[in-house]
């Protein structure tokens, strides 16, 4: 059984942020056990390969091989116990990680789910939803695509539409990535975190600046869905024709406003990396780490390859996020 011993809450230094720092620590007594405390270490050859004191954070270690499970588990949990549902249909929307987490803990109430992804989805993402459960519905060319027929089809069927990044457990859910990450041996200088729709970012930011003001946190998107680091930099939400990335799981196209607001005051930098900079990313955690990692779970590993001068040197902490490979992208892995 996981250590979901007390912890002392840290100073609130935004009081009024949407994202709770006590809710965060209440998930870890939620969750389902087997999304915590995943694998934190060290990783010596990277850190020589990349010339930093590398730690990575592996959420890729539990029965959906991401980190989805810890915001979906502390969403649905809470969202049932309060009787949210109440004979609903419960629907969401997905590139396949959010719905695979979403998915396993609706299994594991006996909750019915229906899940939308678009017509491009990654197919073994597409199969492991519909073999935990879910009402599969490809719709659309992209995931904001799917995400717009979900919203009109819960609208049809007075139904729950649970969305990662806008309800704000998924976030607090996440966030006890932080919690964990932060109460290692040796505080990061600086943490490099996948940014999609936000979930992840803004519960990791939230506690990080919160017990250690000076870590800065960077956030990683891909240049061709850059919708999110626009919106953030900009001030305002920015919405992209279409994006274009190997990185499905972070190709968000139109961004979620709350997520936006979220970032402001907790997050120092977003990034933006190359796809042929991901793959060799996803090439170095292979060779150095000996692991396999889906294209949006190496954007911080490609981060530093973008930015080495930035990095040089400085303790660094990054989640591997995700490892649902598509077949068609498995020879990415290899020289």
């Amino acid at each position: 059984m996981p250590d979901v011993s007390p912890i002392n809450l840290p100073t609130d230094p935004l009081p009024g942020h949407r994202i709770s720092l006590q809710r965060i620590a209440a998930a870890r007594d939620i969750i389902d056990p087997v999304f915590l405390n995943a694998p934190q270490f060290a990783c010596e050859p990277l850190s020589a390969a990349l010339g930093c004191e590398l730690t990575l954070k592996l959420e890729t270690a539990n029965p959906i091989r991401c980190f989805k499970g810890r915001g979906a588990s502390f969403l649905v949990s809470t969202r049932a116990d309060a009787g949210a549902f109440d004979g609903r249909p419960v629907v969401a929307a997905s590139a396949g990680n959010w719905g695979q987490a979403v998915a396993y803990a609706c299994r594991a109430r006996n909750i019915p789910l229906t899940l939308f992804a678009a017509e491009t989805a990654n197919p073994l993402k597409v199969d492991l939803m519909r073999a935990l459960g879910a009402d599969m519905k490809l719709a659309g060319a992209d995931f904001d695509a799917a995400k717009d027929a979900a919203a009109a089809y819960t609208a049809e069927q007075n139904g729950v539409m649970l969305v990662d990044g806008l309800d704000v457990a998924s976030c607090e859910g996440a966030g006890t990535m932080a919690v964990e990450l932060m109460a290692g041996s040796t505080v990061p200088d600086v943490v490099v975190v996948p940014l999609g729709n936000g979930a992840m970012l803004n519960g990791i930011a939230r506690w990080v600046k919160a017990v250690a003001p000076a870590t800065d946190v960077v956030a990683v998107q891909a240049s061709g869905a850059d919708a999110m680091e626009a919106s953030w930099r900009q001030g305002e939400v920015i919405v992209r024709d279409k994006a274009e990335t190997i990185a499905d799981g972070i190709g968000v196209r139109v961004p979620v406003p709350e997520a936006v607001d979220d970032m402001r005051g907790i997050v120092d930098d977003v990034m933006l990396v190359e796809d042929e900079t991901i793959i060799q990313g996803m090439k170095m955690m292979m060779r150095h780490a000996g692991l396999v990692t889906e294209p949006s779970g190496a954007v911080g590993i490609a981060a530093l390859l973008t930015d080495r001068k930035r990095f040089a040197g400085r303790r660094v902490a990054t989640i591997i996020c995700g490892s649902n490979v598509a077949p068609g992208d498995v020879h990415l892995l290899l020289d």
